[in-house]
């Protein structure tokens, strides 16, 4: 019997062990190997072709196309039979994918009411709010005055109030790098332009009227806001694709949070850790 002892023959047993397994799963009564390509299979493969290469296939493209898929069948079934697509990162993405899209597809049938959709935009008004736009003037006191900054912009202030909207600034402050008036602009920008804190001041600002001195990181501001337009909630009417979109998301999330807490029932799931010392160990790696 030593010749069982040979790597070559126990490599040629086990060869001939599998190929008699698979030949006989591939013989079973039952039908269970047959490959069946459905016309709509057919009509799927010749789609594909024809989005490739923009024309139908002819008879000979279209048998090598279904070769192929043949094969690929072939090749999935056997790779699964083997158990080649277990502890496969790649695979296990794909079919969590796949699994989650089939389970959606009941809610995407079902449309939303308005009811439904005027609710979300209250209980999440900050999504759809619209950005305040503001109109205004500004006149800067730079860090450069030293000691002497907040009290000149104390009576500068004081000199704007008395003169009004109407004051004339053209001649006033430090700095002619920034803009001396911003119309019609996102809030957004203003806090790219003169940061947070300045714009913060602005959304308090009483329009029509001079404030300050405000604070930026190029120094203080006297600045008044001619007109603040937007920063409120819209009708439902003029959002209506952002809300819908928002809240299908939010029901397919909440669909599938309860599909996996009902399937989580029907398995126990046991995690073991490793004990501290041999974490430990794991994470220094091999002893060199």
């Amino acid at each position: 019997m030593r010749w069982l002892r040979e790597p070559l023959v126990q490599f040629l047993l086990i060869g001939a062990v599998l190929f008699i397994a698979f030949d006989l799963r591939g013989s079973d009564a039952t039908g269970g190997q047959r490959i069946v390509v459905t016309p709509g299979q057919v009509d799927a493969v010749a789609a594909a072709f024809r989005r490739t290469w923009n024309r139908p296939p002819d008879e000979q493209e279209l048998k090598f196309q279904l070769d192929e898929y043949v094969r690929e069948e072939i090749a999935v079934r056997e790779a699964v039979a083997l158990g080649l697509d277990r502890d496969d990162t790649v695979i296990r993405r794909r079919l969590r994918q796949k699994f989650e899209f089939a389970s959606e597809d009941a809610l995407e049938a079902t449309l939303p009411t308005d009811a439904e959709l005027q609710a979300f935009l209250e209980t999440y008004p900050d999504s759809f709010r619209t950005e305040p736009r503001l109109t205004l003037r500004q006149v800067h006191l730079g860090p450069q005055r030293g000691s002497a900054l907040q009290d000149d912009a104390s009576q500068l202030l004081a000199r704007l109030e008395a003169a009004g909207p109407q004051a004339d600034t053209r001649t006033l402050g430090d700095s002619r790098l920034l803009p001396a008036s911003l119309d019609n602009t996102a809030l957004s920008e203003v806090v790219r332009i003169f940061g947070d804190e300045f714009a913060g001041a602005l959304l308090k600002a009483e329009p029509g009227r001079w404030v300050g001195p405000v604070r930026s990181g190029y120094g203080l501001h006297l600045v008044i806001v001619d007109s603040r337009d937007g920063g409120q909630l819209p009708a439902l009417a003029d959002v209506r694709p952002l809300v819908e979109r928002d809240f299908m998301a939010e029901r397919r999330k909440r669909a599938l949070d309860a599909m996996y807490a009902r399937l989580l029932a029907r398995y126990p799931v046991v995690i073991e850790r490793r004990s501290p010392t041999a974490a430990s160990a794991a994470a220094s790696g091999p002893m060199q």
